[in-house]
């Protein structure tokens, strides 16, 4: 990705500060929509720092999927490893609850995929690269932004040089705890769970075939997700055998997590979890980092909207994240392309606060009730989430409704999760 900024004009209808998967599936969504959009994202693409590329994994709901159809880009993701989960076993340990969701019981041949964050991040830079409607400044930050009644005035840092734009809507897209959502006056609620998550990559002896696992114990749940091992790797050859690890462990856990040796990592993650996914082995490099809950109630205001993480970040517990973004890109699509509302007026950032309001109240609430019911080792509440689990597996109902929540298909549909280009 290379710089490409007009000299000409500084006055675009669209920034969005910061290029990262939720900025750039924006940005890529709104290359038909006649709009003059410039996005400036702080570190560049061939940094170590830089999270677009990293060896993440994202959990994408079926919901996502049709986000990147609708944007033309997912039959690329796919060829670059996107694993299909097929169905998700959910368990206790040390109790008897569990059940099991299956992609047969929605109808679809998936409930969602497992991809490298950096194959998603590749896709999207190889096409707004490959675009001329679309301005790029990287490495450069958004450093000040002034709210006016016409436009947003917006200084960029661009190496030794400060630049000065104007734009009819400013997007933040920059992350969780955004220096930018505080200078625009947005009231941002954290909260930190005392709590991180160990990742790595696990070998096992056993095929996954598609199968996800989440194991909820006693600080913590620990989540297995089926993975693709090198690019365009085909389900159930050599690379059948991989999962990504996501444990959540209490932060005065965390050292120990990340200092084992490979053989006793192995030897503890298998007494946590048990052999229903067989014996693992050769653990990647572990990695960790803080977990925290990020809320902001209103998301949009005159000229402004916070977009993915800056909005809010979730607990990784159902992996809804970046999905509960991607949603929002297709809720602001919609307004930008399809309500005829005024670009940035206050009457959008309402419709945009209303529209967005049930889904990421749900998401956040759903997420934070998991971990505070199944992150308690109490006996009662132990006993309530076996019963849970249990009842979940024998009233279809409740279970159509969590399959539903975790295909992202619970929110009221847009053009872009259902699939459909918006022009």
């Amino acid at each position: 990705m290379v710089d490409r900024l007009a000299s000409n004009s500084r006055h675009y209808d669209i920034v969005i500060a910061g290029g990262g998967l939720c900025g750039a599936s924006l940005a890529c969504a709104l290359i038909k929509a006649g709009k003059r959009i410039l996005v400036v994202e702080s570190v560049a693409f061939d940094s170590d720092l830089q999270p677009t590329y990293d060896e993440r994994t994202v959990a994408l709901t079926y919901s996502s999927r049709n986000v990147f159809s609708a944007l033309g880009v997912w039959e690329q993701i796919e060829e670059g490893g996107a694993q299909p989960i097929h169905d998700i076993h959910v368990s206790n340990r040390g109790g008897f609850g569990q059940t099991r969701l299956s992609c047969h019981d929605a109808g679809t041949e998936s409930l969602g995929y497992v991809i490298p964050v950096r194959n998603i991040g590749r896709v999207l830079l190889e096409t707004l690269d490959q675009s001329e409607e679309i301005e790029f400044l990287c490495p450069a930050s958004v450093v000040n932004a002034r709210v006016k009644q016409a436009h947003c005035e917006i200084e960029i840092a661009h190496g030794s040089e400060t630049l000065r734009a104007t734009a009819e809507l400013l997007v933040v897209a920059d992350g969780g705890r955004s220096r930018l959502a505080d200078e625009l006056g947005y009231i941002v609620n954290v909260k930190a769970y005392e709590q991180s998550a160990v990742l790595c990559i696990i070998k096992t002896d056993q095929p996954h075939q598609g199968r996800a696992y989440e194991r909820f114990l006693d600080d913590g749940p620990l989540a297995l997700l089926p993975h693709r091992m090198g690019q365009g790797a085909v389900r159930g050859g050599a690379d059948g055998c991989h999962f990504a690890m996501v444990w959540t462990t209490r932060n005065t856990e965390v050292s120990q997590r990340l200092n084992l040796d490979d053989e006793g990592f192995v030897d503890l993650l298998q007494s946590m979890f048990g052999n229903r996914a067989g014996s693992f082995s050769e653990p990647s490099p572990r990695k960790s980092y803080p977990l925290s809950r990020i809320r902001v109630d209103r998301p949009a205001l005159k000229r402004s909207v916070l977009l993915g993480n800056a909005a809010h970040t979730v607990h990784p517990v159902a992996g809804q994240g970046f999905n509960l973004g991607l949603r929002d890109v297709a809720c602001l699509v919609h307004l930008v392309s399809e309500s005829g509302l005024a670009l940035g007026s206050m009457e959008m950032a309402r419709e945009y606060v209303r529209l967005r309001r049930q889904d990421s109240r749900a998401v956040e609430g759903f997420t934070h009730t998991l971990i505070q019911i199944f992150s308690n080792s109490i006996a009662p509440v132990s006993w309530l989430r076996n019963a849970g689990l249990v009842a979940i597996e024998h009233f279809p109902p409740a279970k159509r409704m969590l399959i539903k929540t975790t295909m992202g298909l619970h929110a009221s549909p847009q053009k872009l999760t259902s699939g459909i280009p918006v022009h």
